[in-house]
């Protein structure tokens, strides 16, 4: 796991931290996650790594899985852009509010779903995971954490994610 430490954060923002944590390790498949805010920085992230080698990967047992090219910073980078195109293509279509975007790829998927701040919460799994399930936790985390999400929270976590850079 490689999400900033939680000490001296506010109650709401280690329970951000808690909730990102238990999306991680509940949901198998998972690579990498990332927390966007609306314009586009870091929030959040966690890489927790699974140990590969289950014969479908291509990799030594054992290894670790990384996200894209290692880098939560990769994977914020790809929900922003992914939350920006999904919007205007919405909007040039009027299709309302976008709530979420999963591209399939050969060896992976990447999700993106809205929080209700304008914020996103992105996902790289592998490309065996179960999509619903996936879905499903990050509906959940969408639940439990868009409230949080104030401009005084997202300060912090930006905060904490600069100081842990």
């Amino acid at each position: 796991m490689t999400a900033p430490s939680t000490y001296g954060l506010s109650t709401q923002a280690r329970n951000l931290q808690w909730l990102l944590t238990d999306l991680v390790e509940e949901v198998p498949g998972i690579v990498s996650v990332a927390v966007v805010s609306s314009d586009g920085l870091l929030l959040l992230s966690s890489e927790p790594g699974p140990t590969a080698g289950d014969g479908d990967d291509g990799a030594e047992p054992g290894a670790r899985l990384r996200g894209p090219r290692g880098a939560t910073a990769d994977l914020a980078t790809i929900v922003s852009g992914i939350g920006s195109l999904t919007t205007g293509a919405a909007q040039l279509m009027d299709g309302g509010g976008v709530k979420q975007t999963m591209v399939a790829m050969e060896h992976g998927s990447v999700f993106v779903t809205a929080i209700s701040d304008g914020s996103l919460l992105g996902v790289h799994a592998t490309p065996d995971c179960d999509m619903s399930v996936v879905a499903y936790h990050m509906a959940l985390f969408v639940g439990r954490a868009g409230h949080v999400l104030t401009p005084e929270v997202r300060s912090e976590l930006r905060q904490s994610m600069e100081n842990t850079s």
